[in-house]
C-alpha cells in the first residue's frame, strides 16, 4: 500500500513533461539536479534559525530597542481567582449579564470587574518590545536574503529575459547559489511556521497561516519539479518590499514619525509595483504562457500556477488593507492598524480598586478616554505599516 502510494506520488506524468522521466534528471556529466531528499536538511536548519533568532533578539534587538527608548512595559496584576477562572475557561469578553454575576461573586463593583477584564486582556497582548524584536529579526533576514538573491541572479540571462527561464527545462543543472538561496528561504519559513503560536498574532492570523503553508508547499514543489529558475525570481520580487515594511515597523515603534511615514510611502509604492504588477504580469505570465512554447501542459504546470494565483489573491487582500490605511492616513483619521488590536486604556498606576475610578465613572471621565496609541503621532499613524504583510508576504 505505502509502496503503491509512493510510486503514484512520484509518477513521472505528475512532475515532468511528456516523454521525460526521472532517469533523465540523474546527475551526470557535471550536471546536478535538485532532489527531494535535499529538503530534509531544512528541518534542522529551521531549528538553527530559531536558535539564532533567540540569541539575536536578546543580544542585539533588545539593546537596540533600549537605545531608542523601547522597554518592556510592566503591568501590575491584581489577582482575583474568580475573575481569572472566568477569563480562562469562559470568555475574555464577558457579557453584561456575566459581569453582573461576577460582581456579586467577587464582591467588586461592576465597574471594577470591567476594569479588571480590560487590564487582563492588555496583559495578554504583545508589548512594543516583543514587536520590535520580531521586526528586527525579519528585517535582518529579508535584507540578507535580498542581497544574496541579487548576487546570485544579477549575471543570469533569465534575470533579464524571462523567456530564458524555460530554455532546456527541466534538464537545467542546479547552481550552488540556487541551492543555498532555496534552502535558507525554506528553512526560514519553516522556522516561522514553528514559531507562529508564540509570535505576535494579528487579525489576519488565518491568512498568515495560509500564506506560510502555501509558501512552503510552493517552494518545495518547485524544488522537486526543477522550477528553480522561476522560483528564485519570485522570491527576489517578494523580498524587495518586505525590507521596507520591517524597517517602517522599527521606526514606528521608535516613534520616528517622519522616517516611518516616508518608509511607509515607499513601501506602498514598491509593494504595489512588485506584488500587483511585476508578479502577475511578468512572473505569472512567464509560468503560464512561455512553458507551452516548449511542451504540453501537465499536472505540475497547473499546480504551480494555481499556487501562484493563491499568492496573488493574498497580495490583493493585503493591498486592500494598505490602501485603506493610506486613505485614512491622507484624510487624517487613522487611529491604528486595521489588523492590530488596540490596547485598552488604564490609569497610569495600574490601580483598579480606587474611589477615584468610581468617581470618574459617575462623572463620565477616565474610562472613555481615547487610547494613547491613537493620539500619539507616529504610533497612531504609521502603525498602519505595523503588520500589513506579515511575514512575509513572500513566495
Amino acid at each position: 500500500m505505502i509502496d503503491t502510494l509512493y510510486q503514484w506520488f512520484w509518477w513521472d506524468r505528475i512532475w515532468l513533461p511528456v516523454n521525460l522521466t526521472w532517469a533523465d534528471l540523474e546527475d551526470r556529466e557535471g550536471r546536478v539536479y535538485a532532489r527531494a531528499s535535499h529538503l530534509y536538511v531544512t528541518v534542522p536548519y529551521a531549528i538553527v534559525f530559531l536558535l539564532i533568532r533567540y540569541l539575536f533578539e536578546r543580544l542585539i534587538a533588545t539593546p537596540l530597542a533600549a537605545s531608542v527608548g523601547i522597554r518592556e512595559k510592566v503591568r501590575l496584576r491584581v489577582e482575583n481567582p474568580i475573575l481569572e477562572l472566568c477569563y480562562i475557561s469562559h470568555s475574555r469578553n464577558p457579557t453584561q449579564a456575566d459581569i453582573d454575576g461576577l460582581s456579586k461573586k467577587s464582591g467588586w463593583s461592576v465597574r471594577q470587574v470591567e476594569r479588571w477584564f480590560r487590564r487582563r486582556r492588555n496583559q495578554d497582548r504583545p508589548g512594543v518590545l516583543k514587536k520590535f524584536r520580531e521586526a528586527s529579526w525579519r528585517l535582518v533576514f529579508y535584507l540578507f536574503a535580498f542581497i544574496g538573491g541579487i548576487a546570485a541572479l544579477h549575471d543570469k540571462e533569465w534575470f533579464y529575459d524571462t523567456r530564458k527561464v524555460w530554455t532546456g527545462f527541466p534538464q537545467q543543472s542546479m547552481l550552488e547559489s540556487q541551492y543555498w538561496y532555496y534552502i535558507l528561504e525554506l528553512s526560514f519559513y519553516g522556522s516561522l511556521l514553528f514559531s507562529v503560536t508564540v509570535d505576535v498574532k494579528r487579525k489576519d492570523f488565518k491568512e498568515q497561516i495560509i500564506h506560510h503553508v502555501t509558501t512552503l508547499v510552493l517552494l518545495s514543489f518547485s524544488w522537486c519539479a526543477n522550477y528553480i529558475r522561476i522560483g528564485t525570481l519570485v522570491m527576489l520580487v517578494h523580498d524587495a518590499s518586505d525590507i521596507l515594511l520591517e524597517s517602517a515597523k522599527l521606526f514606528n515603534y521608535a516613534k520616528w514619525e517622519t522616517t516611518c511615514n516616508t518608509l511607509f510611502v515607499v513601501f506602498t509604492v514598491v509593494f504595489m509595483v512588485t506584488r500587483l504588477v511585476i508578479f502577475p504580469f511578468w512572473l505569472i505570465h512567464c509560468t503560464w504562457v512561455y512553458p507551452l512554447e516548449h511542451y504540453d501542459a501537465f499536472f505540475a504546470y497547473y499546480f504551480f500556477n494555481a499556487m501562484l494565483v493563491i499568492l496573488l489573491f493574498l497580495h490583493i487582500f493585503w493591498a486592500y488593507l494598505i490602501l485603506r490605511m493610506v486613505k485614512k492616513f491622507l484624510f487624517g483619521n487613522l487611529t491604528g492598524d486595521v489588523r492590530s488590536e488596540n490596547e485598552e486604556e488604564e490609569d497610569e498606576n495600574g490601580s483598579i480598586s480606587t474611589e477615584e475610578e468610581e468617581r470618574h465613572h459617575r462623572t463620565g471621565n477616565g474610562v472613555g478616554r481615547a487610547t494613547k496609541e491613537g493620539t500619539n503621532g507616529c504610533s497612531g499613524r504609521l502603525s498602519m505599516s505595523e503588520n500589513i504583510c506579515q511575514s512575509k508576504t513572500v513566495y
